[in-house]
């Protein structure tokens, strides 16, 4: 059986997710709805030249070509093409964030109540090697009870985008939705326990500062710290610095606990890194009591790190989804609850960055 999917917004993340199903096997895209002419084209011929192109996804809804949908359209975007398509009653994989603000979300998922096919919200940094790695020692207890996590992004700026709309909050719902979403769930899963509090602070210092869109300045924020605490007593830091391109690693996830000590080092693109490479990522275990230091070096195969900018975690997470289609039955490993909540506490860094406060959050 082939497994054909709909793509619903076909730009940069959706060329990766295209690349991404060709690895897999047995799949293929067979529809892709963008009003972009350009942008509907390259996927096109991005996915073999025989899917069908749509510039609105009600006529590929229509067309009924596909067995699977993927809504990869601006986040602004995704709360009304959710209501079209969830009454398809076919699996769909929405991108991060599930919505631009939680009162959507939570519409949503109130909505999904009851149905059949599964709903997967795309947040593939679990799916990072490296971070499967360091999951799989804490499951083990090398690290005795988890306390503190910390995850540093020090990365390039947004990357241009069609109708430029990730320049503006409305629009994506702020760089601590949009590009932190992941980092929040990260946090939330690992430590296995629901936010209670938020407190940020961040600024647009660097990154857009003299761009002007119609007359339009840009408002996202550049840069942050934050920091979360969890239900368990755990807690979570954040450092995002977004004109930080070139630094060896872009990412570095470390959860400590009462033993241990385990951190992840995941290398960026290989178009942003110093040397213009790819690179292998790093599991790094130092323990209390014997103050050793393990080194594990965590490879993806090359043509996986060339499919994407996630190191591998789009290819992982797609392996998932597809197994989960085709098997019929079982849950999705990121619930529309999940991406709920990440936008709960993207929406509560938002505010607290602009107020200076700390939020309440709960469901």
């Amino acid at each position: 059986m082939t497994l054909r999917y709909g793509l619903i917004g076909s730009g940069m993340m959706g060329q990766e997710h295209i690349r991404n199903i060709h690895l897999l096997g047995g799949c293929e895209v067979t529809g892709i709805a963008d009003p972009d002419d350009g942008m509907r084209q390259l996927s096109v011929e991005t996915a073999g030249g025989t899917a069908r192109g749509f510039t609105n996804h009600k006529d590929l809804l229509s067309a009924d070509i596909c067995d699977v949908y993927m809504v990869i359209s601006p986040n602004d975007t995704h709360y009304q093409i959710m209501l079209d398509i969830m009454d398809s009653g076919k699996p769909i994989l929405c991108e991060k964030p599930l919505c631009t603000t939680s009162d959507d979300c939570r519409d949503l998922v109130a909505r999904a109540e009851g149905r059949a096919a599964p709903i997967w919200v795309a947040m593939e940094y679990r799916y990072m090697p490296p971070m499967q790695r360091l999951l799989d020692e804490m499951a083990h207890g090398r690290i005795g009870t988890p306390r503190m996590m910390s995850i540093r992004e020090h990365r390039f700026p947004f990357l241009p985008k069609v109708g430029d709309w990730n320049r503006f909050n409305e629009r994506t719902g702020g760089t601590l939705t949009e590009k932190c979403c992941h980092f929040w769930d990260l946090m939330r899963f690992t430590l296995q326990s629901d936010p209670v509090r938020v407190y940020a602070s961040g600024a647009m210092d660097v990154n857009h500062v003299d761009e002007e869109y119609g007359g339009r300045k840009p408002d996202i924020i550049d840069n942050a710290y934050v920091t979360i605490d969890f239900a368990n007593g755990t807690r979570g830091m954040l450092d995002l610095c977004m004109f930080s391109e070139g630094a060896w690693w872009q990412e570095k996830i470390c959860v400590t606990g009462d033993t241990a000590r385990i951190e992840a080092k995941v290398p960026g693109p290989s178009r942003f890194s110093p040397d213009g490479k790819e690179r292998d990522a790093q599991v790094v275990m130092s323990v209390r009591e014997t103050k050793q230091t393990h080194v594990e070096v965590v490879h993806v195969p090359n043509e996986v790190l060339e499919a994407g900018d996630h190191h591998g975690s789009t290819y992982f997470q797609h392996q998932k989804f597809r197994d989960l289609v085709l098997s019929g039955k079982g849950e999705p490993e990121v619930s529309l609850k999940d991406g709920l909540w990440s936008v709960i506490v993207g929406e509560a860094a938002e505010t607290s960055a602009r107020t200076g406060q700390a939020i309440e959050v709960s469901l």
